[in-house]
């Protein structure tokens, strides 16, 4: 049976889970023969194989939400493990995270170019030491220092092992060598997708790590077509459609390739659903969507939580 239908569990595990930190209790399900596993909240995919398995779209798919930065709240500062941490409490997700490099070539989790916003420090990611960011604390988005530090990426690779898939974007400072070099030391090409928003670095990316599932921009049907021409396999995609609702249609011919979509509600379609209620992201996902890339996981999770089809077909990997 596929791989699929164990995730589907997952996702309605986590979805039904994401009212309150309590709710949350350990499930266990039986293993396949990929070993993949579902703890709680948490995906926990043994190899890359497990991964294209898990990102083929079938019809019997799940919504799922990723969380963008990896999901601030008050209190807890976007790119910290703190952060994704709290976001699993709640509901299962994909953790989407920004990486920076220093002066003296570590791989941070940063999101500007510079320090200020969103660290008790001052200066730009490149041109300061690690040593010197390991002294800083992060602030959440409100300013409010926390006792929370910046992680490398080592460290979110590692700690993401048996817990979350990872979205990885890369800064504009960044070789692509770097990253790959670090996904393959802690063996996370399973679980560890990167973000692309050329085709020309897509095609760069997929040349330089074949076996790596690749988030690339695909907006319209001329962008399907750029996409083909790139020779990049469709196994190896995850559609980001934009920051605006794409047609029903354009969202099925991404379908029948067997591709995943994000759709970008960060930014005015959140703040549609704050003015407007939190009903509008179910819409989304009728449309089409099926990974909602959001500023706010916990309350889009919440509001898709309804739309998972039956259990009746997935006895197999029930709560036993």
């Amino acid at each position: 049976m596929r791989n699929s239908l164990l995730f589907t569990f997952l996702w309605i595990v986590g979805l039904l889970g994401c009212n309150s930190k309590s709710t949350v209790e350990t499930a266990s399900v039986e293993q396949n023969s990929t070993n993949a596993t579902v703890d709680g909240l948490y995906i926990d995919l043994e190899g890359v194989g497990t991964a294209y398995d898990f990102y083929t779209w079938t019809s019997d798919r799940i919504p799922m939400v990723s969380a963008h930065r990896g999901g601030p709240y008050p209190g807890f500062p976007e790119n910290a493990i703190e952060t994704f941490e709290n976001v699993l409490n709640y509901t299962s997700s994909i953790i989407e995270l920004d990486v920076a490099m220093t002066k003296d070539s570590v791989l941070v989790l940063m999101h500007d170019d510079d320090l200020d916003r969103t660290t008790n420090g001052t200066g730009k990611v490149e041109e300061v030491t690690y040593e010197y960011i390991q002294s800083l604390f992060l602030e959440d988005e409100n300013g409010q220092l926390t006792s929370f530090r910046v992680p490398t990426l080592e460290e979110a690779l590692t700690w993401s092992k048996g817990k979350a898939l990872l979205t990885v974007d890369i800064k504009r400072s960044v070789p692509f060598e770097k990253i790959i070099e670090e996904v393959r030391s802690t063996d996370s090409e399973g679980h560890a997708a990167l973000i692309t928003y050329t085709f020309p670095a897509a095609k760069k990316l997929h040349s330089m790590a074949p076996d790596l599932m690749l988030s690339i921009t695909i907006r319209n049907e001329e962008e399907i077509k750029r996409l083909e021409e790139t020779g990049i396999p469709w196994t190896r995609v995850i559609a980001f459609t934009g920051l605006a609702e794409r047609p029903r249609e354009f969202n099925q011919a991404l379908h029948q390739r067997g591709v995943f979509t994000i759709l970008g509600v960060l930014g005015n379609l959140d703040q549609s659903a704050v003015s407007r209620g939190d009903q509008i992201y179910a819409s989304f996902v009728q449309n089409g969507a099926d990974i909602l890339a959001t500023d706010r996981p916990i309350e889009a999770a919440e509001a898709i939580k309804t739309m998972t089809p039956s259990q009746s077909s997935k006895s197999k990997y029930f709560i036993k």
